[in-house]
Formats: C-alpha cells, sequence, structure tokens
C-alpha cells in the first residue's frame, strides 16, 4: 500500500459546517484535508457570502477558493419548516458540527451543543465567534479587521507614523486554527469517553494569545514595541534594507557571534562590531538609525545578488522580499513539489499541499464546489427519493 492508496487520519469522519467567510470554512477545509466528509450548509440561490468577495480566480473568489475546495455544498433554508427533518437526517449521521453564524443564531435554530446533546451525545460542537459565549462582548459583530484591533495586533503594526493591519485575515485563521486542532483533541477524547464535547473558540482570544510576546514585553506598565515597517520592533539588525541596484535584501541577526561575522565579513568594518553603540542588541536597537547609515552605506556599492552571497557566505540568514508572483513561482515549493491541481466550477487550479506533510498518507485534494452541486446527493444519501427531493426543491427548502 502507498501513501496514496493509504487511508487518513479523518477518513470516514463526518462533518456538517453551517459556514461562511473565513474562520469555520478554514477550518473545516483542513478536517477534509484529512479525510474528513465536510458538507458545507449554503443559503439556497446565494451560498456563503464569501463568493462574491471578488472574482480573481477565473470568475471565482479568492478566499473562497482557498477555503473551500474538497466539501460537499448543500443548499438549506434553515427557516424552512422541511428543513429540521433534513437536519436531524443529518445530524444523526454526524460526528462534528461547526458554525460561525452571528451571534445567537445557531442557539435559536436548535443547534446549540446543549440543545443537541441529548439526543446526539456522541455529537461533537465547534462554535466559532467573535468574542466567545458570555461576557460584555458576546453579541458584538466581530470581523477579521475589528479583532485585529481589539486584540491589540494593529497597535503594533505598521509604521512609527500609522498602524496597519496584516495583509492577510489573521484572526479568522488563528480562530481556524485553534478551532481545527480543538476538535481533533475532541475527536481523541471522544475515543476514551464515547462522548461528545464542546469546542468554544472566539476570534480574540486566538489573537491575544498569538499577541503573547509584545503583551509581555510591555508587562506592568511598560512601554509597547515600537512600530517598526517591515523591521523586528527589538530586535537590530532584522528587516528590510536597501542595495545598489535598486533591490531590497531582508536579513536578521539574532546573536553576538553573528554580529561579529556581519561586521567582518559582510560590511567590511570588523571594528564596528567594538563599537560601543552596537555592543549588545539592546544598544543596536537603541542606535538602529546609526548603524542602519553603516549598513545601508555598505549595500549601496553592491547589487542585491552580491550581498545576497555575502550574507549566504557569512552565514547570516537573509531572504528575498518576495511579492505574490514570486511567492507562485518560489524554486523551494517547486522543488519540494509542494503544488496540486484542484477541480473547480471554472476548471482545474493550483493548489498547495497542506503544511505538515506525512509519509503514511496524501491529504485529500478535491475540488471546490459550486453553489449546491452536492445537494441531490446528500438528500438521496440520507434517504430521501426522487419525488421529494423535487418537492424540497419546489417549496425552496433547499
Amino acid at each position: 500500500m502507498t501513501a496514496a492508496t493509504s487511508p487518513r487520519p479523518l477518513d470516514g469522519i463526518t462533518v456538517v459546517s453551517f459556514e461562511h467567510a473565513i474562520a469555520a470554512p478554514f477550518c473545516t477545509r483542513q478536517l477534509a484535508d484529512m479525510g474528513a466528509r465536510v458538507i458545507k450548509i449554503e443559503r439556497p440561490g446565494v451560498g456563503d457570502f464569501a463568493r462574491n468577495y471578488d472574482e480573481r480566480v477565473h470568475g471565482l473568489a479568492s478566499h473562497f477558493v482557498w477555503t473551500n475546495r474538497s466539501k460537499e455544498s448543500l443548499t438549506l433554508d434553515l427557516k424552512h419548516p422541511a428543513a429540521r427533518d433534513v437536519l436531524e437526517r443529518l445530524l444523526a449521521q454526524a460526528d462534528v458540527l461547526v458554525q460561525n453564524l452571528a451571534p445567537g443564531a445557531a442557539a435559536r435554530q436548535g443547534l446549540s451543543f446543549d440543545a443537541l446533546h441529548a439526543d446526539h451525545p456522541s455529537l461533537i460542537v465547534c462554535d466559532i465567534s467573535g468574542y466567545g459565549e458570555g461576557g460584555p462582548y458576546q453579541n458584538k459583530k466581530a470581523y477579521d479587521l475589528l479583532i485585529q484591533s481589539e486584540s491589540g495586533f494593529v497597535s503594533v503594526t505598521g509604521s512609527p507614523d500609522a498602524p496597519a493591519k496584516a495583509g492577510c485575515s489573521i484572526s479568522d485563521i488563528a480562530a481556524g486554527m485553534y478551532a481545527y486542532s480543538g476538535i481533533l483533541n475532541a475527536l481523541l477524547l471522544r475515543q476514551k469517553t464515547g462522548k461528545g464535547s464542546r469546542v468554544d473558540v472566539s476570534m480574540l482570544e486566538s489573537t491575544v494569545e498569538w499577541m503573547g510576546y509584545p503583551m509581555y514585553y510591555a508587562f506592568d506598565g511598560a512601554p509597547p514595541p515600537a512600530r517598526a515597517g517591515a523591521a523586528h520592533a527589538t530586535i537590530y539588525p532584522y528587516g528590510p534594507f536597501p542595495v545598489g541596484d535598486g533591490g531590497t535584501i531582508m536579513l536578521g541577526l539574532q546573536n553576538e557571534r553573528e554580529w561579529q561575522v556581519f561586521c567582518a565579513q559582510v560590511l567590511g568594518q570588523a571594528a564596528l562590531a567594538g563599537d560601543e553603540r552596537f555592543s549588545s542588541n539592546s544598544q543596536r536597537n537603541a542606535n538602529r538609525e546609526a548603524l542602519r547609515a553603516y549598513i545601508v552605506d555598505a549595500f549601496a556599492k553592491m547589487t542585491l545578488g552580491e550581498v545576497a552571497e555575502k550574507l549566504e557566505t557569512a552565514g547570516i540568514a537573509n531572504a528575498s522580499v518576495n511579492d505574490m508572483a514570486g511567492v507562485w513561482a518560489h524554486p523551494q515549493l517547486r522543488a519540494r513539489d509542494r503544488w496540486r491541481e484542484v477541480g473547480s466550477p471554472k476548471g482545474s487550479l493550483p493548489a498547495l499541499l497542506p503544511p505538515g506533510s506525512n509519509n503514511a498518507f496524501e491529504p485529500r485534494m478535491d475540488a471546490v464546489p459550486d453553489v449546491g452541486q452536492h445537494t441531490d446527493a446528500v438528500l438521496a444519501s440520507l434517504g430521501y427519493g426522487v419525488a421529494e427531493v423535487s418537492k424540497l426543491h419546489a417549496e425552496g427548502a433547499v
């Protein structure tokens, strides 16, 4: 048996997800990557509103393509009386229910863990929200940028003149990752107890966890890290520097041995390592403008390739400042064969293999679904006959 034909960790696990936007879809896509059957519940005729964020991928939305491969799309109007029977049949087969509906919406639909546990004792319920259950912010609407702001992330990101958000949806991603790992934990726990449990994931708490370093740096009223653009706020030199041909090199020094080698072999100024202004990271950070002048002056006499070669020879960490085209064409991703093709309503698309490869199996890399593409097949698998399916369509329940 090869990795391509070997079982995956979540084969046989069924996930029903009432999801939209990014956090829950990112969570459930990762469950699907590991073999789970993910049935995505969407609004009839409309679908997940993230389908309409943009049209950048052959007419499909970039966020949606990224977070929704390998799923089955079932359209269902939760407000229609006939939807309850469909739900009950789904939940009878499900191992996990995931939802990131508006605050309180799932509970109003009878989809809370407390409402479901008696009839479905082995069901795991994962609730993803902006602020979590309880507290004064429980019912407050939340989107990624707003949570980046509430969590303090925006306050330490950007330039000295203006704060900035991250260039991707980090709060959604953080919540999706913790929901994914939380569900895996709940599945392991169920193996021991036979019982389902509730996973409560807050976007705020997920992002604040990631803010541990700046929070402790500002512990007990100390000043927070200064906003430093693409440079590190408290380690120097660690960030972007211009070079003579107009390019930019990203480099990072982590210890005193590297600092001495950098001065001698890259800057050609070994004596600079003994300058009291730069004798420790704290000193270099305090005098970063003076040190930056030395570095920029030395790099101005070299091309990007020459600077990179000197840094590599000296064993100093460095990187290219890639744009998205550069990442698509990254030689390391290509050399490690990290790209696959997945289907979509608009044809085949490239997709990155999930990080964390396992030599015992290959992740599932199936198509991105169209709205309601699997409605009839899912209903048939639940025992609905052709006439019953037609009636559900005619009544607008699906």
